[in-house]
Order: C-alpha cells, then sequence, then structure tokens
C-alpha cells in the first residue's frame, strides 16, 4: 500500500491516518445526476464548500461540467466561468482543491488558480493534458478508467475480464506518468464506477476492489449515489445516501483510501465509526 500522497500543497500522509480520504463533490453545474443546478451560482458552491469543510471534507473536487452517462460537452469557456470564480474564492480554504475536468486549458487555469489535484475521467488522454501536469511539480493526479465516452459508454459495455483490463489500464497510465518523470507518489487512481460499465461489472468491481489496491498507488472509489444504487433499491438519486455510505464503508474494507461522495457529513462519520473498529 501506498504511504504518501502528494496533492499540491498537501501530502496526506496514510501511515498517521486509518480512514480514508473523503473528497466532497461540488457541482457547479446546472445538469449534474444528482445535485445539477444546486451550487451552479458561485456563492451557493461557495457556501457549500464551507459547509463540506465544517463538516470534515479532506479534499474538495470542483467540476464545470457533467460527465453523468449521455452527457454533453460543454463549451471551454462556460466551464472556466462556472469553475475559476470558485477556485478563487476557495484557494486558502485549508483543504486541497481538485478540479474534474479533462480539458487540458481547464486544468492550466485551475492550477494557476491554485487547485491542488487534477481529476481526470480520461485519464490524460485528451490532447495536452499530459502537458499540463507535467509543468506542474507537485500537483495531485487522479487517472479514472472509462470505457469509449459519456456519449456512448454506457451502450453495452464489454469485458473479457473486467478486474483484469480495468487495473492493466490504470497500471498503463501511471506507468506511462512515470516514465515522463512524474513521481509515483503524486498519483491516485480510479476504476470508473458507472463509466461503461454494467450493473454487474460495478459489482464485480466494488466485491474486489482490493485488487486495485495491488497496483501500489492510492486508489479512489466513487460510487455515491450512482445508478448502479438506484438499480438495487429502487431509489431517486437525492434517496441514495444510505446505500452510498454502506458502498463507501465496503470499499474502505477493500482498500480504497479515497471516497468521492455528494454527502460529506454522513460519510465523514461512518468512517469514523469503521476507524474506531480497525484501529
Amino acid at each position: 500500500m501506498p504511504t504518501t500522497w502528494r496533492c499540491g500543497r498537501f501530502l496526506f500522509d496514510f501511515s498517521k491516518r486509518k480512514r480514508p480520504i473523503v473528497m466532497g463533490i461540488l457541482n457547479a453545474t446546472p445538469d449534474s445526476f444528482s445535485d445539477g443546478g444546486k451550487f451552479r451560482n458561485a456563492d451557493d458552491a461557495i457556501a457549500q464548500a464551507e459547509l463540506m469543510i465544517e463538516n470534515g471534507v479532506d479534499l474538495i473536487d470542483i467540476g464545470g461540467e457533467s460527465t453523468r452517462p449521455g452527457a454533453e460537452p460543454v463549451a471551454l469557456q462556460e466551464e472556466l466561468d462556472r469553475v475559476l470564480p470558485v477556485i478563487e474564492a476557495l484557494k486558502d480554504c485549508g483543504v486541497p482543491l481538485s478540479i474534474d475536468t479533462y480539458k487540458a486549458e481547464t486544468m492550466r487555469q485551475a492550477l494557476l488558480a491554485g487547485v491542488d489535484c487534477v481529476n481526470d475521467i480520461w485519464a490524460l488522454r485528451q490532447a495536452g493534458a499530459l502537458e499540463v501536469v507535467l509543468e506542474s511539480s507537485d500537483c495531485g493526479i487522479v487517472l479514472m478508467h472509462m470505457q469509449r465516452d459519456p456519449l456512448t459508454m454506457q451502450f453495452n459495455p464489454e469485458y473479457q475480464d473486467i478486474i483484469a483490463e480495468v487495473r492493466q489500464f490504470l497500471n498503463d497510465r501511471a506507468k506511462l506518468l512515470i516514465s515522463k518523470g512524474i513521481s509515483g507518489n503524486r498519483i491516485a487512481i480510479d476504476p470508473g464506477f458507472g463509466f461503461g460499465k454494467s450493473l454487474e461489472h460495478n459489482l464485480n468491481m466494488l466485491a474486489n476492489f482490493a485488487d486495485f489496491s495491488a497496483l501500489g498507488l492510492p486508489v479512489l472509489a466513487g460510487i455515491s449515489r450512482k445508478s448502479m444504487i438506484g438499480k438495487i433499491t429502487g431509489k431517486d438519486a437525492n434517496d441514495r445516501v444510505a446505500p452510498s455510505i454502506a458502498a463507501a464503508i465496503m470499499a474502505a474494507d477493500r482498500g480504497a483510501q479515497i471516497i468521492r461522495v455528494h454527502d460529506v457529513p454522513e460519510t465523514v462519520d461512518a468512517l469514523k465509526l469503521w476507524e474506531a473498529i480497525n484501529t
């Protein structure tokens, strides 16, 4: 297991903390699947971030473009207009900030504005993205697996061996970054629940989540309120808090070191209890 994760101005030391990092989702978008429109106004987004900090969040992930299944791309300037005012207001908030984007220019401007981490669903495969993180000496990087793209990823996804194929992809991307001179302790990986996976694929990944930790990098679990939970429970996105917490604990039990969530206070409390019985 990795001992540290460099995230810009911050260093997470896993040898000193027992519970996973809680990454709070801050969608400055009108159309995200769960909270779209709630925080599209910069003041509302900033207030939500402050509430997350008060409730114990470890890292805030700011996004200006929905990547839900079937989502249409957003123009660069529109994405920048959504995220940059939020980043500027929060850059000295005391917790690291992450930018959830695949656009190289958004990454560049967000890093200049003060974010500490780049969280990319395309794993830096879009034009210019790799070059941007190479320009940074210390930003954290989250590489995610996705089959195809947000518009088409849920059209009959297929794998011969979901665990082996996702793990191989993430390992290859991490090795490429390291070969370019990026320190391994800046890289985290995300198997990408719901991104080109069927319900069966998602459940298989959660059941065997520990297999991703074998790569020796921090592994992120992003399951919060996703459709896989809705398919099992029959609940709408805003009524999936309890099973999302259960999924977070299952991922923590299987080695997740970063948990990306909508519901920060509930997740923090659940992980405090998980920590207490695992100390």
